[in-house]
């Protein structure tokens, strides 16, 4: 990575960081144990790559940052609900998170429910409120359509009725466009949107990137899950094979999975070659996704 893109990433990180904080500042749930929670989960950390896409996306049309500064803190609201939610008995059941207990672990399964659901919802509100040159409208539909039943929620209900021994390649990557894919590619789009001068063309352009990055996105973290080590990645390794789960290296192998994945970086490459300079973060952050240890 060059030190232009570290320093992209790491003013997008605290910028987001910051703004979630603030926004949290100004607005406490009333309930203290509720805003205990939704800190624990939400300020801990993390790569902050789908904020990241946000903003690239945003700079990408010549938008400034504060452009996207909703849109990046609602796609990590967003996730950080979906991580809450996937941590939970009934879906995943997993004991750590980031390095620390999961949210239903360090309270309870109740207050992880809620945290989540109060998650979701502070995503929406702080992407509808006026502001900003985007249409608010238009952004909220793109954010809802991607975290639904037609997007996220849809992919958590497959691969929990996936069958281990019988799922396709076909069948895997249509589970992960959903789950893991359509919030990033959703990222992509808000950005690109919160600049409020997306042509038709560069918007579909953009949607092709987030599409070929969040399958190299998802591949990625399979091979994480063999060739790394819990501390490492902050969740238990090998929780992929401990369940039965049809992932990209059991269907591929590690070679062939690492190949498909870099093929996808040059497909998301390819489909912003258009863009001038000004799209170099989304570029490098191509190469960051397929090849970042953590």
């Amino acid at each position: 990575m060059t030190l232009a893109f570290d320093e992209f990433r790491e003013t997008c990180r605290q910028r987001v960081d910051r703004n979630m904080a603030a926004s949290l500042d100004a607005a406490p749930p009333p309930c203290p144990g509720l805003e205990e929670a939704i800190r624990y989960v939400l300020l801990a950390g993390g790569k902050r790559v789908r904020p990241l896409l946000v903003y690239g996306a945003c700079r990408a049309l010549g938008g400034k940052l504060a452009d996207a500064d909703a849109a990046a803190c609602a796609v990590e609201f967003i996730h950080a609900y979906s991580l809450i939610h996937d941590d939970l008995p009934a879906l995943d059941d997993d004991d750590l998170r980031r390095g620390r207990p999961s949210l239903h672990r360090a309270f309870d399964e109740a207050t992880a429910i809620l945290a989540g659901d109060a998650l979701q919802s502070m995503a929406f509100e702080m992407l509808g409120a006026s502001g900003g040159n985007g249409n608010r409208a238009e952004m909220v539909r793109e954010l809802a359509r991607a975290a639904g039943p037609r997007g996220m929620v849809a992919g958590q209900v497959l691969d929990l009725a996936a069958d281990s021994a019988h799922t396709s390649l076909e069948e895997l990557e249509s589970i992960h466009s959903l789950k893991t894919g359509a919030l990033i590619q959703a990222s992509v789009a808000l950005g690109a949107m919160s600049t409020g001068k997306a042509a038709p063309e560069q918007l579909a352009g953009l949607r092709d990137y987030g599409r070929c990055i969040g399958l190299a996105f998802q591949i990625r973290d399979d091979i994480l899950d063999v060739v790394s080590d819990t501390a490492t990645l902050g969740k238990p390794q090998g929780s992929d094979e401990a369940r039965d789960k049809t992932t990209y290296v059991s269907l591929l192998g590690l070679d062939a999975a690492r190949n498909q994945a870099r093929e996808l970086a040059a497909d998301s490459l390819a489909a912003i070659r258009d863009f001038g300079n000004s799209a170099a973060p989304l570029r490098q952050l191509a190469d960051y996704i397929v090849e970042r240890i953590d």
